[in-house]
């Protein structure tokens, strides 16, 4: 079973950026499909970007293509989330995912992080 810690939130300016970190303990993070969410207060919890077991493909919510970018050092164990040009609605906690198989929705990932909180002030 594979623990997932993320870091790297905080409170910013808009316009700011941040890296996160999702780091695996546990088990390979190499097996892993990798997603990355968040949730925002009084919404419900939403897909921000996922990355393939090596790398080879990445997805991005709509919201935040083009200022986002999800990447995996597999001899880290860990996934990044580089967020650049930070706006007010991107003020939620991130949580890493990971699942074995390519999951079809959030339900089907099996570990999830407790989360890392971003404030972006405007």
């Amino acid at each position: 079973q594979v623990q997932l810690v993320e870091s790297g939130g905080g409170l910013v300016q808009a316009g700011d950026s941040l890296r996160l970190s999702c780091v695996a303990s546990g088990g390979s993070i190499s097996i892993y499909y990798m997603g990355w969410f968040r949730q925002a207060p009084g919404k419900e919890r939403e897909f921000v970007a996922a990355i393939t077991w090596y790398g080879i493909s990445t997805y991005y919510a709509d919201s935040v293509k083009g200022r986002v970018t999800v990447s995996r050092d597999n001899n880290k164990n860990t996934v990044y989330l580089q967020m650049d040009r930070l706006n007010a609605e991107d003020t939620a906690v991130y949580y890493c995912a990971a699942s074995r198989v390519r999951p079809a929705n959030q339900a089907e990932y099996e570990y999830w992080g407790q989360g890392t909180q971003v404030t972006v002030s405007s």
